[in-house]
């Protein structure tokens, strides 16, 4: 376990590492002058030249990334253009809102389309069944965005029982999460019924009933751990992506995370603060990917890492 752990963080780095490298360059072919959006509309020409000189945006490519990365392994993540601060500050500032929204979508995902997936593959070819799949179909040609729109219109304006946007309390990231989670589910409900029913059909669980055991029982000891696996490696890879990922939803919700700051950064040409959140979001996800793996031995002790 050790071993595996090792390597795998190595392979993290390199991710994170690879991240950083594409991002810089994409930033850089930017048919766009950054020094221009810094200096404000009605600099001058001489203006532009200063600030430009000043944040090292005449020097070749490679010196530019070489000064970055080893700015970055000290633990320099740069000043933000836009909010005139350091990199860490505007990031992780956003942070606890990111993860309270991506924590809550990615339980809402998992929970309905566990639930619903199970009900399907319980009745396979049933009515339950066929109106399940129907539904997470429906579910699924649902943009987030979109579909935040609609439950704004119907529970914020119509039936206003939660506010229209805002942050703070728990009311407030009932729709977001809701508006992200319940598409996205549809995923967890076709791949949870896929996953049930082949397990079912193991030599195992049909021995483990010939026992006499209840069905509850073989359906929550040997059944639904194993199941389990496939959608432990999704929803860790949700919960990584969703901390930075959700900008639409965020726009939307008027939701201060990471994804919208993030792109109001690169509408900005705020190379730094672009930067660092690709950087926070690779780690996440990375680090999510870990975990994953990790909590393969506790849902199957029979893994072994190699």
């Amino acid at each position: 376990m050790f071993n595996f752990i090792i390597r795998r963080l190595f392979w993290a780095i390199a991710i994170i590492f690879a991240a950083m490298t594409l991002t810089f360059i994409l930033t850089y072919m930017i048919p766009a002058d950054p020094a221009r959006q810094v200096a404000g509309p009605q600099a001058t020409e001489l203006e532009i030249a200063n600030v430009r000189e000043s944040l090292g945006l005449n020097d070749p490519v490679l010196v530019q990334y070489s000064r970055y990365f080893w700015n970055i392994i000290h633990g320099d993540f740069g000043r933000s253009w836009m909010f005139r601060r350091p990199v860490t500050e505007a990031v992780f500032g956003r942070l606890p809102a990111s993860l309270q929204l991506g924590i809550a979508a990615a339980s809402v995902e998992l929970i309905l389309g566990g639930a619903i997936g199970a009900i399907s593959a319980v009745y396979r070819y049933k009515w339950p069944d066929r109106l399940s799949m129907g539904i997470a179909l429906v579910a699924l040609s649902l943009p987030s965005f979109w579909f935040g729109l609609v439950l704004l219109f119907v529970f914020g304006f119509l039936i206003p029982i939660f506010p229209l946007g805002g942050y703070g309390e728990v009311k407030h990231v009932v729709l977001p999460a809701l508006a992200v989670g319940i598409p996205y589910s549809a995923w967890y409900a076709r791949m949870f019924r896929s996953s049930i029913r082949e397990v079912m059909s193991e030599h195992y669980v049909r021995a483990v009933r010939a026992k006499g055991l209840s069905g509850r029982v073989v359906f929550l000891r040997h059944i639904l751990p194993n199941a389990l696996i496939p959608i432990v490696t999704m929803w860790g890879m949700d919960l990584g992506s969703f901390v930075g990922g959700l900008a639409l939803v965020e726009v939307v919700f008027g939701w201060p995370g990471v994804g919208w700051q993030a792109v109001e950064a690169a509408r900005s040409l705020d190379v730094p603060l672009v930067m660092g959140s690709v950087l926070l979001v690779s780690a996440l996800m990375a680090f999510a990917n870990l975990a994953v793996d990790i909590s393969y031995r506790w849902l199957d002790p029979r893994v072994v890492f190699d």
